[in-house]
């Protein structure tokens, strides 16, 4: 008796037919040029178009703004797809997942016009500039600093580890507006990059893993920006982040939950095909066993991580729900692909191999959108 496919409750028939010509975009678009990617640490610019043109992007967005006009499943869909197949060079859980949605929940109606349609078209690509060389997780001591004058802000200060950093053309820099007034003195200004005076694309990072993902350094130096740019209110800007960390770290879960499962397939498949001693590896009582329980690992994560996605649905995803499901889905994404690597043999320490790709792409999950070390203290108060 096989088990039966699992099939997610908040992935109705619509939602399928989009993960599904996602699956079929990717598959023809990005895998035969992963390594390609990787070398050159960014996918192309007119993959975004690509995307854009297939309705890939920013698929929650209102339509009258040029998404969508579908809902966080329709974007959950499309990146459970991608990881699904083992990428993670193409950043628009970013671009849609985090930028657009700043945008729409923060921006003035002008803003929103101005930005959103061509963010839906793949013609403008989002970044979200917060961690510095000097602050990470801790927010709070950030020193990139946008002071008023009569024309708009002056933006000093430099960011790091900024996804899309390379292709960005709107930029949403935290700044502190007022050096006196702690956390309430962090804004939010989006800085668009064309022809932006001081704005500096530095290196692309030379990562362990996630290699062809466009990850950059920024420097702003003197760089002027409207006053029109501030997004929401002057001040806001820390609350307007612990507002939208729920929704990146169940990003982030749902990305773990796909690459899990992912694993956990390419490794039966592999086992059953591999042959040792005259037989199939999977026919082997401790490979078996392993992926018994990677098996389950893996279904028990895609069961809570479900579980948040129609809490959010519901909007009733609360902070420490969301911690959990960043730091529990990202722990078993190490697990699992750990374990699978080992079910590979040789093999699997080969980069040739997705598995490989897999094990070093998953290893920052665990560090970014708020290290699990953070995400269990968030837990913890919540007790």
């Amino acid at each position: 008796m096989t088990t039966p496919v699992y099939r997610s409750p908040w992935i109705d028939e619509e939602v399928l037919a989009l993960k599904d010509m996602a699956t079929k975009f990717f598959e023809a678009e990005l895998l035969p040029h992963q390594e390609r990617f990787a070398d050159q640490k960014h996918v192309d610019r007119e993959f975004w178009n690509k995307a854009g043109e297939l309705g890939l992007l920013c698929a929650s967005i209102p339509e009258e703004y040029g998404g969508g006009g579908g809902t966080f499943a329709h974007d959950f869909a499309i990146f459970d797809a991608q990881y699904g197949l083992g990428d993670t060079a193409f950043g628009n859980m970013v671009h849609s997942g985090l930028v657009a949605h700043y945008i729409l929940a923060y921006g003035n109606e002008e803003q929103k016009r101005r930005w959103l349609p061509g963010m839906a078209s793949g013609a403008l690509v989002g970044a979200i500039a917060m961690t510095e060389p000097g602050a990470g997780s801790d927010l709070k001591a950030l020193r990139t600093s946008a002071v008023r004058d009569a024309d708009g802000y002056v933006i000093n200060g430099a960011k790091t580890f900024i996804s899309n950093g390379k292709h960005a053309d709107l930029v949403i820099v935290v700044a502190k507006t007022d050096a006196t007034a702690g956390a309430k003195g962090i804004s939010l200004i989006v800085v668009e990059t064309a022809g932006a005076q001081g704005y500096q694309v530095g290196r692309l990072l030379d990562k362990v893993g996630m290699k062809g993902q466009d990850t950059a350094e920024l420097s702003f130096t003197d760089v002027r920006v409207p006053v029109g740019n501030l997004l929401g209110e002057a001040g806001a800007g820390f609350g307007y982040l612990m507002n939208q960390l729920a929704h990146e770290r169940l990003v982030v879960a749902v990305c773990a939950a796909a690459a899990t499962a992912a694993a956990v397939d390419w490794t039966v498949r592999y086992n059953k095909e591999r042959k040792a001693f005259g037989a199939p590896l999977f026919e082997m009582q401790n490979t078996r066993f392993e992926l018994a329980q990677c098996a389950t690992l893996a279904r028990v994560c895609r069961v809570f991580v479900d579980d948040c996605i129609q809490r959010h649905l519901r909007g009733e995803l609360d902070g420490p729900t969301a911690s959990m499901a960043k730091a529990y889905a990202t722990d078993i994404q190490g697990q699992v692909v750990d374990r699978c690597v080992q079910l590979f043999g040789g093999y699997g320490y080969m980069l040739e191999y997705p598995i490989a790709r897999m094990y070093a792409d998953a290893r920052v999950q665990r560090i970014y959108a708020g290290a699990n070390e953070v995400m269990k203290e968030l837990i913890a108060r919540s007790l």
